[in-house]
């Protein structure tokens, strides 16, 4: 395994594997022994950073999430992990009543109150007295911005939270938000959480996880960000949930352009140079391009997990990744 530096203070900064678990349908979907089975081979492989989300996973059984958090819970607990292991949760898209969809569902949103009674219940269900890293899910418009990066930075104070994070928000808010901490000598949003992978979406898509518009996928103005911040950039779906391998899960019209065709053609050709799947080219696209790029894969059995830590050692060519870079 290979590891990367999250963080920028010494108190609160933590190195990570450069491959992320996602554990979102742990302990709903995927049940408790396969879970565990994942989890157990993740961390005997070297992986220390797990992704989950106070919400996880509400819409397989109409809950209000949390079922994730409880089995990373029983599972830390079973295997006596401490904090060698990095947990990430989030907070802002837990619904208000039971459901099992986002639309015309009323959200806890990002008032100071509810981030404080969030992080108080995930850590009561993780059974840890700090999180790791604690990421604003979705954009919420009806509370002040203000107001949200001070409560944030209040869990930071009172050592319930480490390391802060921000997911699926326009670039600019994002900005604005660290600004505002930094006027006020309050600790900001330092890990960023988008939909990226190695296909270009169409520039007219709204991307992802977006019920008013806020963007899901890391366009453009995202990666510059990135690039000029040297902020890392935690990359969910980077595998499109199967479909660069499996016939059976088509893309969606987000890529539907001259583009795709072509980068599809060089990841196949880059595939075959080396012997790995495309998912593992995908994958140390990712982890070895210019941009501090963290891919967060989920995994529904063993078998899937080794082929994403297959990627983790797997090194393109300065051709082969201009070959890819270049495409489309």
């Amino acid at each position: 395994m290979r590891y990367r530096t999250i963080g920028s203070d010494p108190a609160t900064r933590r190195e990570v594997s450069v491959l992320s678990l996602g554990a979102m349908l742990m302990g709903s979907r995927t049940d408790e022994a396969m879970s565990f089975a994942i989890l157990d081979r993740y961390v005997e492989a070297g992986g220390t950073f797990i992704d989950t989300s106070g919400n996880y996973a509400f819409w397989v059984h109409g809950t209000q999430g949390g079922e994730s958090e409880e089995l990373l819970g029983r599972w830390r607990r079973s295997r006596g992990i401490g904090d060698e292991i990095v947990i990430a949760t989030k907070v802002g898209a837990r619904p208000l009543a039971p459901a099992t969809g986002f639309e015309g569902v009323a959200l806890d949103g990002l008032s100071a109150k509810a981030i404080r009674e969030s992080a108080e219940r995930s850590m009561s269900r993780m059974g840890v007295s700090r999180l790791d890293l604690m990421y604003a899910h979705i954009e919420d418009p009806a509370v002040p911005l203000s107001e949200t990066v001070e409560g944030f930075a209040e869990l930071v104070s009172l050592g319930f939270v480490g390391l802060l994070g921000v997911s699926n928000h326009w670039a600019w808010r994002v900005e604005r938000a660290r600004a505002l901490a930094a006027g006020s000598g309050l600790p900001g949003y330092e890990v960023l959480q988008y939909c990226h992978t190695y296909l270009r979406q169409r520039a007219d898509s709204p991307g992802w996880l977006s019920p008013d518009g806020e963007p899901g996928a890391a366009g453009p103005d995202l990666l510059s960000y990135v690039r000029s911040s040297g902020l890392p950039l935690v990359a969910y779906s980077p595998l499109l949930g199967g479909a660069y391998v499996r016939p059976d899960k088509p893309l969606g019209p987000e890529f539907d352009h001259a583009g795709t065709p072509r980068r599809l053609t060089a990841l196949q050709a880059v595939a075959s140079e080396t012997g790995a799947t495309a998912n593992q080219v995908v994958l140390a696209w990712l982890m070895g391009g210019e941009l501090p790029v963290i891919p967060l894969v989920g995994a529904s059995s063993v078998a899937q997990l080794e082929e994403s830590l297959g990627a983790v050692e797997l090194e393109l060519s300065a051709g082969q990744r201009a070959r890819l870079d270049q495409a489309g």
